[in-house]
């Protein structure tokens, strides 16, 4: 019997579906799940839920400009790519699909640590930016050797992650024993560092083991110095939810921040990233560019992050979906997409340029 014909995607959760055919339950749950409960998780897409937009008429939209610049770089869409591990779990070519992708959409993709393909390759096949997400690993010198090489092969800034002193009680992974098979492997980090990644144990998570074993969790604000004298790369710090935090990241010498909830996947019962991003922008005010990431799954949804002071949109899961559904081709539909929804959203409020997406945009209504 011949498969059925499947329309093409007409919004992001449409590639939610085509990717749901195309992976393995744990691989599912892996990218989907959420820590313990999944509160956050879902706190994260309610919290759009009470986002009503206040449109403005009689504006010329004949034109909306999507186009944007962060820390120098030109992009056509202030929608991006989050930083998400192992993505040949999603498609055989993992993160140069990805960057195909991106550089197709005039999107920035921060890549992750734990790549499944090399910082070269990736870095090649980019005709867009591409910044490195880090993790402080306990091995300091391996941290260097990665920064140096992502220097050298034209990565434009260092995403240190923050909110992972330990890795969150991620349930389905747990219940699913779930470890990376050995035909993947994070290929920027040496094979013994990431060993524990591969050993799969019943009712353990081996991401929970490795990071335990890999990560420093007695790193502070101090130690931030240490960083950015080793390079010279702007730095940007992801994980903040609080002003008070916001401040000291650039205190420390933060060049942008990431209001990010680590899309539910960490800390359990932690405030939905757009409860918190109005705190942050006011707390830094415009001097330090700040990003989010956190339950975004349209253009419309876009919007009102930016109407509340983000700069960029990064988006995890879907372009996940995106990848499992079609590659790189499924990479840029789906940031094709959300900037069309965006456009589209910008048109219908009346706001034809970024600079007037503000905050009398929207209303975010308060919610438990």
């Amino acid at each position: 019997m011949t498969a059925p014909v499947l329309p093409p995607p007409v919004c992001v959760e449409d590639y939610r579906r085509l990717a749901r055919l195309r992976l393995d339950q744990d691989v599912w749950d892996f990218i989907e799940g959420g820590a313990e409960t999944e509160r956050t998780l879902g706190a994260n897409r309610r919290a759009f839920e009470r986002v009503t937009l206040r449109p403005r008429v009689l504006v010329d939209v004949s034109h909306c400009d999507t186009r944007t610049e962060l820390l120098g770089a030109p992009l056509a869409t202030p929608v991006g790519i989050a930083p998400t591990a192992y993505h040949r779990l999603a498609h055989p070519e993992g993160e140069v699909a990805t960057a195909v992708g991106a550089g197709t959409a005039g999107a920035l993709y921060v890549v992750s640590i734990f790549a499944s393909r090399t910082l070269e390759d990736i870095a090649a096949a980019a005709t867009g930016p591409l910044w490195l997400q880090l993790y402080w690993l306990r091995r300091r010198e391996v941290l260097a050797a990665l920064v140096d090489r992502a220097a050298a092969a034209g990565f434009r800034a260092l995403v240190l992650t923050v909110d992972a002193p330990r890795l969150g009680r991620r349930h389905r992974d747990a219940r699913n024993g779930f470890a990376i098979g050995s035909g993947i492997s994070a290929v920027n980090l040496d094979a013994a560092l990431m060993a524990s990644a591969h050993r799969a144990d019943p009712g353990r998570s081996a991401l929970a083991v490795h990071t335990a074993e890999a990560v420093d969790p007695s790193v502070t604000w101090s130690d931030l110095a240490w960083l950015r004298a080793r390079s010279s790369l702007p730095l940007v710090l992801k994980g903040i939810l609080t002003a008070e935090d916001a401040l000291l990241a650039v205190e420390h010498g933060a060049d942008a921040i990431v209001v990010s909830n680590h899309g539910g996947r960490q800390l359990d019962g932690a405030t939905a990233s757009l409860d918190a991003l109005a705190e942050v922008v006011d707390a830094v005010g415009a001097g330090c560019p700040v990003l989010f990431d956190g339950g975004v799954r349209s253009g419309t949804e876009v919007f009102a992050a930016l109407a509340l002071g983000a700069r960029s949109v990064l988006l995890g899961r879907p372009v996940l979906w995106g990848l499992a559904a079609a590659g790189a081709a499924g990479v840029a539909g789906v940031l094709e997409l959300a900037t069309e929804e965006l456009a589209h959203t910008m048109a219908l409020t009346g706001r034809p340029g970024l600079a007037a997406v503000d905050r009398s945009a929207v209303v975010l209504r308060k919610g438990l």
